[in-house]
C-alpha cells in the first residue's frame, strides 16, 4: 500500500473524528437521520480537503464599493457515486462542488458462499469525463472491486485528467487494489481500517452503511 497519495482525515484530531465515532458508534446508528448527516458532513470535509489540490485562477470580484482580487476554481470536478450507500456523502460533497456534474453507478455485491467476491454493474448514468477532474465518492472501501469496476466502465464516457477516490472508511486490502488498478490515483479517506474479515467487511468498520442509511435490504 503506497502512502503518498493517501490521505487520511482522522490522522489529526479534527471534527471529522466525532463524525467517524458517530457513524461507528452502535448507539448512534439507530437513528439513520444522524447517520446519513455524518456521511453527508463527512463529504463536505473530504471536498474541502480535496479542493485545496485542484487548480485555481486569479478572479477580480466587483463588490458594491470596488473590486477585490481572488483565486476561484478553474472548473468543477464531475462528481460520482455507487448507489445507494453512496448519496448522503455524494450530497455532502455537491454541497461544496454545487456546480459539478454527477455521474451514478448501480453496482453490488454478487456473493457465493465459499467462492471470490464479485461484483455486479447493472446501471450507469454519466457525464462526460474526458480530461475532467473526477471524484468518486463511496463510504466504504472494502475490497476496491466495486469502485475499480464502476471507474472502468465509466472510461466508455472519456479519459479523466485527475481521479480522487473518496470514502469515510477503507481498509488497507481495498487502498491497495484501487492502487494497483488505478495508477496516479488520489485516495481520501475519514479513516483506515484494519483488515478485511472472511466476509469481505471492514473491521472494525461501522457494518453496512446502505442499510443503516435506508433501511434493510430484502
Amino acid at each position: 500500500m503506497e502512502t503518498q497519495n493517501l490521505h487520511i482525515l482522522t490522522n489529526q484530531p479534527s471534527l471529522a473524528n466525532h463524525f467517524v465515532a458517530e457513524l461507528r458508534d452502535i448507539r448512534v446508528q439507530q437513528d439513520s437521520l444522524r447517520f446519513r448527516r455524518n456521511l453527508e458532513r463527512l463529504g463536505e470535509l473530504l471536498a474541502y480537503e480535496i479542493s485545496k489540490t485542484l487548480p485555481y485562477t486569479p478572479t477580480a470580484v466587483t463588490t458594491p464599493l470596488g473590486q477585490r482580487e481572488t483565486e476561484l476554481l478553474l472548473e468543477q470536478p464531475v462528481l460520482a457515486t455507487i448507489l445507494r450507500a453512496g448519496l448522503p456523502m455524494y450530497q455532502g460533497m455537491l454541497n461544496y462542488f454545487d456546480q459539478a456534474f454527477s455521474t451514478f453507478v448501480g453496482a453490488y455485491r454478487a456473493e457465493e458462499e465459499g467462492q471470490e467476491l464479485e461484483v455486479n454493474m447493472e446501471y450507469m448514468a454519466s457525464s462526460n469525463l474526458n480530461n475532467r477532474v473526477l471524484i468518486l465518492a463511496d463510504p466504504m472501501l472494502a475490497t476496491g472491486k466495486s469502485l475499480v469496476k464502476s471507474y472502468r466502465g465509466m472510461l466508455r464516457h472519456g479519459q479523466p485528467r485527475h481521479v480522487y477516490i473518496a470514502a469515510v472508511i477503507a481498509s488497507p486490502e481495498g487502498v491497495a487494489y484501487v492502487q494497483q488498478e488505478i495508477p496516479g490515483v488520489q485516495i481520501w479517506l475519514g479513516d483506515l481500517d484494519e483488515r478485511l474479515n472472511e466476509h469481505f467487511y471492514i473491521v472494525p468498520g461501522l457494518g453496512d452503511a446502505g442499510d443503516l442509511a435506508f433501511g434493510p435490504k430484502i
